[in-house]
């Protein structure tokens, strides 16, 4: 079994990184653009275009199928994707977790980045699945760039500001960037330390578990987590192969994906 993903830069590593869980097994195919990063400010054509040079590459490697662990490319390029790789392999794309977070009642909170939020396509998705639930739309400038270069200094900066404007009782906060997934625990203490006493805990809400469930689901395959553990990862910049930035393993998912593979020095 072999797994793609796509995504300009680090992003992909928590759908990844939850693959590797459900199935050690499983191949992986890591395709980013680090000649294209970042694709937020990219026009929709721009992003289609970059999306699809990413999928391409991946798809030479034969996966099973294909993960586009990306809200924006999810958003701009998923129909052309889907349109250029299916049937033959099946495409999954990255949608913000607003239902299930709207599930469990109680105001909620949406981080995503500002391109993201107040944009058509997200309103749509709360309209569809939070409608009459109390739902605040929270942009993070900066925070996916932050997160995608570790910088401690600006991660701890962009997540303070987000933080400032989520409610001081909100139940749950979706975390509408695949990047922001990386610093889930930073997300929830400094949302934490406002939240008066008595309140649930917070709960966050990711996609990549549920990204990469149905990738499975799509391919007829079961979670096996006691599999006998792939070593194979290949990695793709921006179509080049190679191994896993540095950066990566400043992450507990990169660390994970990179524990038996090696990685490529920045300097």
């Amino acid at each position: 079994m072999k797994i793609a993903l796509i995504d300009s830069g680090i992003g992909l590593l928590p759908a990844a990184a939850v693959v590797r869980r459900l199935r050690p097994d499983a191949d992986l195919v890591l395709s980013t653009d680090p000649d294209g990063m970042p694709w937020g400010p990219r026009t929709p054509d721009d992003v289609s275009e970059h999306a699809l040079a990413a999928a391409r590459a991946a798809v030479a490697h034969r996966p099973d199928a294909l993960i586009v662990a990306c809200n924006t490319a999810t958003v701009h390029a998923l129909p052309a994707l889907r349109a250029e790789l299916e049937p033959g392999v099946p495409v999954i794309g990255t949608v913000p977790a607003i239902k299930p977070a709207a599930a469990g009642g109680g105001r909620v909170a949406i981080w995503a980045t500002p391109a993201t939020t107040g944009s058509a396509y997200q309103r749509g998705l709360i309209r569809d699945f939070a409608d009459g639930v109390d739902v605040t739309e929270v942009p993070c400038p900066g925070l996916a760039d932050a997160v995608e270069q570790a910088d401690e200094d600006a991660i701890d900066r962009s997540v303070a500001a987000a933080a400032a404007l989520t409610p001081m009782d909100v139940r749950a906060v979706v975390l509408g960037c695949t990047h922001y997934e990386l610093v889930a625990e930073r997300i929830r203490t400094a949302v934490s330390a406002g939240r008066p006493d008595g309140l649930p805990p917070l709960a966050l809400h990711g996609s990549a578990g549920a990204v990469a469930a149905q990738a499975l689901r799509r391919i007829d395959a079961r979670p096996e987590p006691a599999a006998t553990l792939s070593t194979r990862l290949t990695v793709l910049h921006s179509g080049r192969e190679g191994t896993l930035p540095e950066v990566a393993l400043m992450y507990a998912e990169g660390r994970l994906l990179g524990a038996a593979n090696p990685v490529t020095p920045t300097h």
